[in-house]
């Protein structure tokens, strides 16, 4: 009987208990990243950001704090060019803080928020600043129906001592939907042109793990049936979600693969690597795959826990 990739589960905007989903664009104030990084990193200069891996760290803050969605684009403030050309990240530059107090990231950035919600492009906005004054922009974009959750740092885990020492970003952070913690250190990494992983590995670990990915993906590609293959490319371009049939495939390979199961953050790598094999053309001869093994019938897709 031939499966039919269209009739699989795709997540819905909201999940059980505290998890939602969803779109996300993410407005980053590059100078408050800087200092945000400087604060709980001792020794740490520099003014620029490897903004390379700024896509992973703020897709694996937003994960943490009960928010699976797919990051589609930052917009990136500041002052200077850095010269780097990064897919899904447009640089918006402005003038400097000593310049002007802000008023033209101000007005940059609330122009952008302001669009965003009212086209709906999105259902959630991540927002990277402490300027107070953005909190009645915040407020409207909220009232039209759109999730704004604002960047901080460990030091908003403890809000009663934040409305003592800085009541304005306290004010700030308690207007957003939800505080999206990032750790200092990871910040701190960026600075210093380190990639960030999310999984607790080292970056040459990773890019094994990765390699191995694609192998056992590969494989099970080359052995999908034409047809197949061409409803889950069309699958694919319909919806973010990866069917739960193919899901539960690969994950189950990949555990026989590595004698373990994945981890959320692997998964979401697993995920990225089956978009990249689907996009790439079949070639012949590809190495035989493990030993297939069934699929598992399930209520939902994604599953979020260990398989």
């Amino acid at each position: 009987m031939k499966r039919d990739y269209f009739s699989q589960s795709f997540p819905s905007d909201r999940r059980a208990g505290e998890h939602r989903s969803g779109t996300c664009m993410a407005l980053i104030d590059g100078r408050f990243l800087i200092w945000m990084a400087q604060q709980g990193a001792v020794g740490t200069t520099g003014e620029s950001v490897n903004r390379q891996g700024l896509l992973s760290l703020l897709s694996q803050a937003l994960s943490q704090s009960g928010l699976d969605v797919d990051l589609r684009r930052i917009y990136w403030y500041s002052d200077r060019s850095d010269g780097l050309i990064i897919d899904d990240q447009i640089v918006r530059l402005v003038q400097t803080h000593d310049a002007d107090g802000g008023a033209s990231l101000l007005r940059s950035l609330g122009h952008d928020l302001k669009q965003l919600a009212e086209h709906h492009a999105c259902d959630h906005v991540l927002v990277a600043s402490d300027d107070e004054r953005f909190l009645a922009t915040i407020d409207e974009a909220q009232l039209s129906g759109l999730s704004v959750h604002l960047l901080a740092d460990e030091s908003a885990r403890n809000m009663p001592q934040m409305v003592r020492t800085d009541p304005g970003w306290a004010r700030l952070l308690a207007q957003a939907d939800r505080r999206v913690m990032v750790n200092s250190q990871a910040l701190a990494d960026m600075l210093q042109g380190k990639m960030p992983t999310g999984m607790g590995m080292a970056v040459e670990d990773v890019e094994e793990l990765r390699k191995s990915m694609h192998e056992v993906i590969s494989a099970w590609w080359a052995e999908e049936p034409e047809d197949l293959r061409e409803d889950l490319k069309d699958a694919l371009q319909i919806s973010r979600g990866i069917p739960q049939e193919v899901d539960r495939q690969l994950l189950l390979r990949m555990r026989q693969r590595l004698a373990r199961a994945l981890s959320l953050p692997e998964k979401k790598m697993l995920r990225e690597t089956l978009r990249v094999v689907v996009s790439e053309p079949i070639v012949a001869g590809a190495p035989a795959a493990t030993t297939a093994v069934p699929a598992t019938a399930g209520d939902g897709f994604p599953p979020d826990t260990d398989e």
